[in-house]
């Protein structure tokens, strides 16, 4: 492995790190309805568990209310079961065809509690991306060991790794304040 290697898989690792924390911070609820919220929630599909949006179009009807419509006419009954089961404290109330999915406004105590798992999946990410820095620069630290790069070249890559990681960082400092600020919102 050499040092262009090293540091391109950092990157990728890094990058799948930043993923990740979108993807959770993209679950946790605000008051504000979004139709990604549902994307977790699976709905028994001829024998498989599917996504809720390969079975219905999911939309926002206002910004509170998220409505879903079933492609198929018996699917509106399991689509209703999923939601209501799921961990999001929903209900979703049945008009024909049509599901509509009220966003209950949060308290703030709840609020708050939801900040903190902001915070929480934000350390996370920060550990995960230290983490990738720590195993580049070991890799590193091995090439100079083994004599295969002289110590500038290893010096220099290590920087460029800091770097690299000090880029990610504030990018996740970046998403997590956003979100908090968008849970915090009334």
């Amino acid at each position: 492995m050499d040092i262009a290697e090293i540091k391109k898989t950092a990157e990728h690792k890094m990058g799948k790190s930043l993923e990740a924390l979108k993807n959770d911070l993209h679950k946790i609820r605000t008051g504000r309805a979004h139709p990604g919220i549902l994307d977790q929630v699976h709905v028994e599909y001829y024998g498989n568990h599917v996504p809720i949006s390969q079975v219905a179009n999911v939309t926002l009807l206002d910004a509170r209310t998220i409505s879903v419509q079933p492609w198929e006419k018996g699917m509106g009954a399991k689509i209703e079961k999923a939601i209501r089961e799921s961990d999001l404290g929903l209900n979703p109330s049945s008009q024909g065809d049509l599901l509509r999915v009220p966003m209950p406004p949060l308290t703030e105590e709840r609020r708050k509690e939801l900040t903190k798992v902001v915070r929480h999946a934000g350390e996370e990410a920060k550990i995960a991306v230290r983490a990738v820095r720590r195993e580049a620069n070991e890799h590193l630290k091995k090439l100079l060991k083994d004599k295969h790069v002289p110590e500038d070249e290893e010096k220099r890559a290590q920087d460029e790794v800091q770097r690299l990681t000090d880029r990610v960082v504030a990018e996740v400092d970046r998403l997590v304040h956003g979100k908090e600020a968008e849970v915090m919102a009334v």
